[in-house]
């Protein structure tokens, strides 16, 4: 495990790099408002873990909305938005508002399953592109929520590009939960959905958490707990941000002052392996986040069966924070809070 102080803590990048990235919402009481009335989401538990050598509390996202993961809350949230507005101009079923419409994005497949669960709930389509590397057993979860699923490439930058061609040529919407040069207000939006699990997690913790432990693909998950987190309880949680070895590209950037594109291998924490981040949430970790943290494929792999053991089944993914955490050995006196952020696979 490596650890980097992160040296724009409270004041952000450079005077100029970014400037025209949005920082990340802090809608949290819209974000629940629009969950609980539209997509019907369930409180997600918060749970105790053993074995890390402090007081560990978990947010379990396994159960979101019977998808199996906290990105439940991401894409889905978009479409209802858009479904709210289209009611509104036209009147009807809202639920029928979306109809003749088509969203596409890249997956590795818990973003695509919020798509296709949020496109045939408000009655559109959903086309998933997915890498070689995805596993079958994914793509088709996919197909049993409505999804057209097309494999391209051999990682997620090259479904990302498919995706992209395609809703140009098709006139498709793109729906991506990362944000680039020029497409920031879907990925915002996406943004604040997961701001309902922070809000969950927040008024769950018996006490405030020393450290908080966030993992990071593109870095939407970190950037929205990160946002309400410092709402909630200001300057003192330690906050660290935790990324594969093998996909650095938070970590690279913060070091270099500006957004970076890495390079590197396969990593067997498949959702977290996103090469480049996302604009929005490097804009806003830069200002809120304390520490990145890149832990190796045999931390990330040796924490499953300690969570296994507990009835805590995940990924390497989704159990990035925990692995980390585990590393660092806090001691008795911390208080951490991580995210299990997606169910074990099948």
């Amino acid at each position: 495990m490596e650890l980097t102080t992160n040296t724009w803590r409270g004041r952000g990048l450079p005077e100029g790099i970014l400037a025209d990235v949005p920082m990340a919402s802090e809608a949290a009481d819209l974000a629940e408002e629009v969950v609980s009335t539209h997509l019907i989401a369930g409180q997600t538990p918060l749970v105790l873990a053993e074995g890390m050598g402090c007081e560990t509390w978990v947010k379990d996202e396994r159960g979101r909305m019977g998808m199996g993961s906290f990105k439940a809350l991401g894409a889905a949230y978009v479409i209802a938005h858009d479904a709210m507005t289209a009611r509104k101009a036209s009147g009807g079923d809202i639920f029928e508002a979306l109809q003749g419409k088509t969203y596409a994005t890249a997956s590795a497949g818990n973003h695509g399953l919020s798509l296709a669960f949020g496109a045939k709930r408000f009655g559109a389509e959903a086309v998933v592109y997915i890498a070689d590397t995805v596993p079958e057993s994914f793509a088709d979860r996919l197909r049993s929520h409505g999804a057209t699923v097309v494999r391209e490439g051999t990682e997620y930058e090259a479904a990302m590009e498919a995706a992209m061609r395609a809703s140009e040529e098709n006139g498709w919407t793109l729906l991506s939960d990362s944000s680039w040069a020029d497409y920031y207000d879907r990925p915002h939006r996406l943004m604040e959905g997961y701001l309902v699990m922070a809000a969950e997690a927040a008024r769950q913790m018996p006490a405030p958490p020393t450290h908080i432990f966030l993992q990071a693909g593109v870095g939407g998950l970190a950037c929205a707990c990160a946002v309400h987190f410092r709402e909630v309880w200001g300057d003192a949680p330690q906050i660290i941000v935790v990324e594969p070895d093998r996909a650095p590209a938070l970590e690279t950037s913060i070091k270099s002052g500006d957004a970076v594109e890495t390079t590197g291998p396969v990593s067997v924490m498949g959702r977290l392996d996103c090469k480049v981040p996302s604009l929005i949430a490097l804009k806003q970790l830069a200002m809120s986040a304390d520490d990145f943290a890149l832990i190796t494929e045999n931390e990330a792999q040796g924490i499953l069966p300690i969570l296994a053991d507990q009835d805590l089944s995940s990924t390497p993914s989704g159990a990035a924070g925990l692995a980390c955490l585990r590393e660092m050995n806090l001691g008795p006196d911390a208080r951490a809070l991580c995210f299990l952020s997606e169910q074990a696979d099948d």
